[in-house]
C-alpha cells in the first residue's frame, strides 16, 4: 500500500462535500496545472459507482479513472476498488489542525510507486488548497 497524507483547515462537512459533490471534484482532481479533470459522475454509497475522466488540456491523451464503493461512513471512511481491481481507503478524521485526510492505495506495476505517491499527493495538494480557498 501507498499512503498520502494531508490536513485541511476547514471543517468536516465542507471537506466531505468538496470530496465527494462532481461541481468540486471537477475543479481540484488532477495532478499538475497542464491536466484537467472536464467529467465526474458520483453515486457515494456502498455499492454506488464513480467515473472521472482525467485529460490533459491540450487534448494528447485522457483516461477514465472509475470504480465502485465498497464501503462509506459519511464524514469518516470511503473505501472503494478500482476498475482494475485495486483498493483504495480514504479516511478523514477531525483533529485540532483541521480534517487529516489519509489516502492509501494499491500501486499499480506500471510506474514506480514514488512517482505514484507524488502523482495522488499533488492531487490531495490541490484538494487542501481548493478547499481553504473557497
Amino acid at each position: 500500500m501507498i499512503t498520502v497524507q494531508n490536513t485541511i483547515k476547514a471543517p468536516i462537512n465542507k471537506v466531505w462535500n468538496f470530496w465527494t459533490l462532481p461541481e468540486h471534484i471537477t475543479k481540484w482532481s488532477f495532478a499538475s496545472p497542464d491536466w484537467h479533470t472536464p467529467y465526474t459522475e458520483n453515486d457515494i454509497k456502498q455499492g454506488g459507482k464513480f467515473k472521472s475522466t482525467m485529460a490533459a488540456k491540450d487534448g494528447s491523451m485522457s483516461f477514465d479513472f472509475e470504480g465502485e464503493y465498497t464501503f462509506v461512513e459519511e464524514n469518516k471512511v470511503i473505501k472503494y476498488v478500482m476498475a482494475d481491481g485495486r483498493k483504495v481507503e480514504i479516511s478523514f478524521k477531525e483533529t485540532l489542525d483541521g480534517v487529516e485526510i489519509t489516502e492509501s492505495f494499491d500501486p499499480e506495476t506500471q510506474n514506480p510507486e514514488e512517482m505514484q505517491r507524488g502523482g495522488w499527493q499533488a492531487i490531495l495538494d490541490n484538494f487542501k488548497n481548493y478547499v481553504e480557498n473557497n
